[in-house]
Parts: C-alpha cells; structure tokens; sequence
C-alpha cells in the first residue's frame, strides 16, 4: 500500500524467515527477502547491511517475480556489507531446534540464528566477498570446516558449494552496492525513503518473549544500524497490527484463543487465513492485545497505526479487546520481561458488540458499521496513537485512509519535507 508512493524501499534485519503475502487485483506475491515495495516499477529496492541473505532463495524470489511479469533489472540493490546464509546454516538450525525437543523455539530453520551468529563471532561472510572469489573461497573453507568441526555429523559439499556460487557471483555482483552512500545520497536528493519491517517487536531479540524471539532487531533501531542512517532522518514511524492478535511458534500468547467454547480462534485462523507465509505453519489465534501494543508503541514511537485485517472479526458476536495483564491481583504497568510471570498473567479484557455487514468495500471510516467504528476508536483510545489506515479486505487497496491529520508525522512536523518513513510489521 505505501510502498506505491516511494522512491526507495528498504529491507534492514531479518532474512528469508520474514513472510509477506500481497494481494494484487486477485494475485498473491509472497516476499521473504525483498520488500513489496519491488511491485512498485519506479521503486529501487534495497537490502540493508543489516539484513542475512541466503542467495538460493533470493535469486528465486527474483526468478519467480520475472515469471509473474515483475521486472526487478536495475532496481535491486544489495548491501556489500550485508551477511550470507548458507544451507550449512540452515542444517545446524534445524538440529539445534530438534535438539531442544519438547522445549523447542519455534525457529522457521531458515539459518537465521547461526548465520548472525558467524557474524558476532566475526568469522562470517558477507555479500561483498564475492567480488574477490579467491578471498570468498579462502574464508568459505574456514566457515564450513569451523562448522563440521563444531557439529560432528554434519556434511558440507564444499566444492559443490563454491562451484554453485562461482557460477552466481557475477549476477549477486552487479546487485551489490555500498547500500550506505546509496540511501543518505537518496535522502539528500529529495527521495521518498520507506524501510518495511519483518517479523515483530514481540519477537525482537532484545524486546520480545526471549528466548521465543527471532535473532535480530525487528524494531526502530534496526533502522539506523541495518541501513545506516542517522536517527534525524526519521519522521513516519508506522505500527502494523492485525485487528486480533497472531503467533507463529513457540512461546506465550496471553490472549490466545485455543479451543475455545464460541470457536474463536478457529474463526480468526479460517476467515483471517492464518498460515506462514515462510513455513506453511497454522498461525495461533487470539483477542488484540493491547498491553503488547502499548509495549511496541513505546519503544518505537509510532506516529500512526495501520490496523489491518478488521474484515476478520466480521460475523463474531462479540469483540474482545485484551486491555491490561493482571498478576498477583494486581495490574501490570509494563511488560514482564520473564515468560513465568507473562504465562501466568490474568488478562483483563472489554468486550464490545460485533457486526455482520460487509465492509469489504467501504472506503470511508463513516460508512463502516457503527460498531466496527466503536471497535477501532476504542483500539486507538487505549494506545494513544491515531489509527490513520484500517484494512477492510484482502487485497492490498482494501484500505480506508483517513488521512494525514491521522498521522502525528505530518500534524507534528508539517515543516520537515524530507525524512524516511519506517513501517513495522
């Protein structure tokens, strides 16, 4: 939806364990490493320096947009700092998961963990190595013995590997660029700038229910460190929320609905269609939960809420809004940071009358059932932050806009024209 009105898109953390699925005039696009922004045609596309690529699913991301008559030529830009997956990472995922048993993280087995894990232990290798094969071969050997050594059992095919990347270095090659200069040099020429955020501020390896997280910062920061830009450039800082709450994986979920008697959980996963865009996975269902939100909202300072997916609670009775976690008889004014005390939390809810319009195509907030309109104003009365777009259907324009003055960005700042919007998810 934003991404239409951007000169330059950006992915800054995570990798091919992120999912989006987009739908445009009927058809699905699923991203895992490029940010949507790519079916923008006058968009460039970057991947951040911050971001872990494994370059076989990558190229096929970008194969499959040229079958769906996507063309991406010249307009793909990959960061030379940016760090690789390879498929040994992905082994080592898996194993480490299946070694947790019962006690399992929920991982996608993407080798997301242990490729940033090369990367703190400073024996990793980035995208900017393939420039001088001679040198990418020199450190691939090291990695892939460190890693065999590290794992007894584990096999790496290692002149099948270098073989398989000598024959892609030329393609990777022209993609790569110092992504740093690229984007303050975008800022400085007036460019629209929008960084799409992957996975979620619950998830983040700082902020979210550790160790149930992923292994980067999917959160504001990760805006200055995976792009490289300085904090003063940033104006729009929008949160994207479902109008329920979803969890794919391991870890505590205080508003879950599971099994429950008015089959609420089944509605949301079956209308809502709740399936990893990345693993296929059945996504755990519950209630909005606004103490997560109030949590999110303060350590990114959102200047606006996207609420997608309001078309989902259509036909339930009744709505619940999660509006606070009680524990030991008393109400929590943070979010614990130990996950004894947040799977035993009592969770206050206010619940609100349903409807069963279709509001599939409504394109205005006064035309939406009045109680759609209740749930929404009462979702933004409890965060405190105006909610400028809400999602009404499916595909990518099914969205009411209320516009600018929905937006603290604009009605805080009207004077600064050029700044870099970050849109998490």
């Amino acid at each position: 939806m934003l991404s239409q009105e951007y000169d330059v898109c950006a992915r800054v953390a995570g990798g091919s364990n992120a999912g989006h699925t987009i739908v445009v005039e009927g058809k699905k696009y699923k991203f895992h490493l490029l940010p949507s922004g790519v079916l923008n045609d006058k968009a460039t596309c970057i991947i951040g320096n911050g971001v872990v690529i494994h370059l076989p699913s990558f190229l096929n991301e970008l194969d499959a947009l040229s079958a769906s008559g996507i063309q991406y030529e010249g307009r793909v830009k990959i960061s030379d700092r940016a760090h690789l997956v390879f498929d040994f990472h992905q082994e080592v995922d898996g194993t480490l998961e299946n070694r947790l048993g019962r006690n399992k993280i929920g991982t996608t087995k993407k080798g997301i963990g242990p490729a940033y894990a090369s990367k703190i232990q400073r024996n990793g290798i980035r995208i900017g190595d393939l420039r001088d094969f001679e040198y990418f071969e020199e450190r691939f050997r090291d990695l892939a013995d460190h890693h065999m050594r590290a794992f007894p059992g584990l096999e790496i095919d290692v002149e099948g590997q270098l073989e398989f990347y000598r024959n892609i270095s030329k393609r990777v090659n022209e993609m790569t660029v110092d992504t740093i200069e690229y984007t303050n040099k975008a800022f400085k020429d007036g460019k629209k700038i929008l960084v799409e955020g992957a996975n979620a501020t619950m998830l983040d390896i700082d902020f979210g229910t550790y160790p149930y997280v992923t292994s980067s910062n999917p959160s504001i920061g990760s805006v200055l460190t995976g792009l490289g830009v300085s904090p003063r450039k940033l104006r729009g800082i929008y949160g994207t929320v479902k109008a329920y709450t979803t969890r794919v994986g391991e870890g505590p979920f205080p508003t879950e609905q599971e099994d429950d008697a008015a089959g609420v959980g089944n509605h949301l996963g079956t209308v809502g269609a709740e399936y990893g865009t990345t693993t296929g996975r059945a996504r755990r269902c519950g209630w909005l939960d606004i103490p997560q939100m109030r949590f999110s909202t303060l350590i990114n300072g959102f200047t606006s809420i996207n609420l997608t997916k309001l078309d989902v609670l259509t036909g339930l009775e009744e709505v619940k809004i999660g509006k606070a976690y009680k524990h030991d008889g008393k109400i929590l004014t943070t979010m614990p940071a130990d996950l004894k005390t947040l799977s035993s939390v009592e969770v206050v809810y206010e619940t609100l009358p349903g409807w069963t319009e279709d509001i599939s195509t409504v394109k205005n907030f006064e035309e939406l059932p009045v109680n759609a309109q209740k749930y929404v104003l009462r979702v933004q009365e409890l965060l405190g932050v105006p909610i400028r777009w809400i999602g009404v259907g499916p595909n990518r324009l099914d969205v009411i806009d209320r516009g600018e003055g929905w937006d603290l960005a604009t009605t805080d700042a009207d004077d600064e024209e050029d700044a870099l919007e970050y849109k998490s998810a």
